[in-house]
């Protein structure tokens, strides 16, 4: 049986960790399995750079935290060597690295995900993945309204002109 010193840190664990989880849009469960430090480290360092946190966690702290954060049907996937990466504010993020790394490395493997507490299979993480980020999506969305106010303006000008054609011309007044 574990001292109470002990189990006070695994509730701290769990607590802080679902803590995480309650504060993020999406995450992603992988396998890490079989890679190296060097591309461990790397992998790291563009999730930090996207924003993101990635943890490597025991399966049974993982499934509490998931748990307590109301996220619930990841517990099969919860087997062997576990991290997640999660981010509080880009949906694709973790999915788009982590798949992606996933696709280099064959022994990482994606497991299985999350985005606003809905359960997504390794497959609908990998479809997740292949959205364009927050802000390229934001940028598309101004182009098409940008493009329709442009649209619009020209033509009430259009009109405008069309509707000065007919009336007569203002005639010179003298100067005084």
């Amino acid at each position: 049986m574990p001292s109470n010193v002990v189990l006070e840190q695994k509730k701290q664990q769990v607590a802080a960790l679902s803590e995480l989880l309650k504060n993020s849009v999406s995450g992603v469960v992988v396998d890490y399995s079989g890679i190296t430090v060097a591309d461990d480290t790397k992998l790291r360092k563009e999730l930090r750079e996207s924003g993101c946190t990635y943890k490597v966690v025991k399966n049974t702290l993982l499934s509490r935290a998931l748990k307590e954060a109301g996220i619930e049907g990841l517990d099969s996937v919860l087997e062997g060597t576990t991290a997640i990466a999660v981010s509080a504010e880009d949906y694709v993020a973790p999915a788009r690295i982590l798949a992606g790394f996933a696709e280099k490395n064959e022994k990482f493997t994606v497991k299985a995900g999350y985005a606003d507490g809905e359960v997504l299979n390794a497959a609908r993480v990998a479809e997740l993945a292949k959205l364009p980020s927050k802000e390229v999506l934001l940028a598309q969305v101004l182009y098409g309204l940008n493009g329709n106010l442009t649209k619009l303006a020209l033509a009430i000008n259009a009109i405008v002109e069309k509707m000065n054609e007919g009336a007569p011309a203002e005639e010179a007044q003298p100067a005084e």
